[in-house]
């Protein structure tokens, strides 16, 4: 055998080679692209089905009765959730004056003050203990801690409950975004002679503040939805409360009850009601992002 029975194969040009390989990137960028798109498209697909969906069945039953009666007695047409509309509001405002400065605290300790300590690995394990926690239990610890020595169902207790939910998430939440803040910010500040503490707050906490906002309302929707806990503290109320010592209604509660009722009157109300909670979180959501980059734009310029 020699060259000539099996000639050899001329050698690409360079500019073929280098068309060739433009070829393959931009078709790989293009494949990466398509992929990114599609999965993005699957983690919306759903979210924007639900809430297609309880717009469809809930939407019909929205009227301003719904927004400013209480619920008509069993099998009688017509009524609202006002009262578990103000039940959520308040039994929220509680769990959030709770667990937002005890979350937000803790993961300041945890990147700033107790960073490699042994209770800072001690806080950190058990935020990550409590992240894990089913929300039932939650409910049982809330009702043994604060029900039985009341010897009653409160709004307060169910504030608690979900409050004792949300410290984990604000906190690692918290602390992630804390170690996110460069280095050279929080030396800046000392070489200037601020102390420490005022550093962290005045400084490394407001350049973390978008990412705290953000964490403070993921674990805001998360309990926002929550019912498990509240069968065991709220109780629920048919009627008008706004008494943080006294048993109070919410919408998750209320859904639930009407959900396994045997009315379709109430099933269509707990369609409109699940609508209208969903609404909620999303404008309280908005509305707080909104506010906070407003003034946090402004504090920096």
């Amino acid at each position: 055998m020699n060259a000539e029975t099996f000639p050899l194969r001329p050698s690409m040009p360079p500019s073929q080679r280098f068309s060739m390989r433009s070829w393959m990137r931009g078709w790989t960028d293009r494949a990466v692209s398509a992929l990114a798109i599609l999965a993005t498209l699957i983690v919306i697909t759903p979210l924007v089905a639900i809430f297609v969906y309880l717009i469809y069945k809930g939407a019909k039953s929205l009227n301003l009765a719904f927004f400013t009666h209480i619920p008509n007695p069993p099998g009688e047409p017509g009524g609202g959730m006002a009262n578990a509309i103000l039940g959520s509001g308040i039994v929220l405002a509680v769990s959030s004056a709770i667990g937002v400065p005890i979350g937000i605290g803790g993961g300041v300790f945890l990147a700033e003050f107790g960073r490699g300590s042994k209770l800072a690995n001690a806080v950190r394990f058990t935020a990550d203990v409590l992240n894990g926690v089913p929300s039932i239990v939650m409910g049982l610890a809330a009702y043994a801690l604060v029900v039985v020595p009341q010897k009653h169902f409160s709004a307060l207790s169910g504030g608690v409950a979900l409050g004792i939910m949300m410290i984990p998430t604000v906190c690692r939440t918290t602390e992630e975004m804390l170690l996110m803040v460069p280095h050279a910010v929080r030396e800046a500040a000392l070489g200037l002679g601020v102390p420490n503490w005022r550093s962290v707050l005045s400084i490394t906490v407001r350049t973390a503040s978008p990412g705290i906002i953000t964490g403070c309302m993921l674990a805001f929707a998360r309990v926002a939805g929550e019912t498990a806990p509240l069968l065991f503290t709220a109780l629920g109320n048919s009627f008008w409360s706004a008494s943080l010592n006294q048993p109070i209604e919410a919408l998750p509660l209320q859904i639930y009850v009407f959900a396994i009722s045997p009315y379709g009157d109430w099933h269509r109300l707990a369609w409109a009601g699940a609508l209208v909670l969903i609404v909620l979180i999303v404008l309280a959501v908005a509305l707080v992002r909104f506010v906070t980059s407003r003034g946090v734009l402004k504090g920096t310029s």
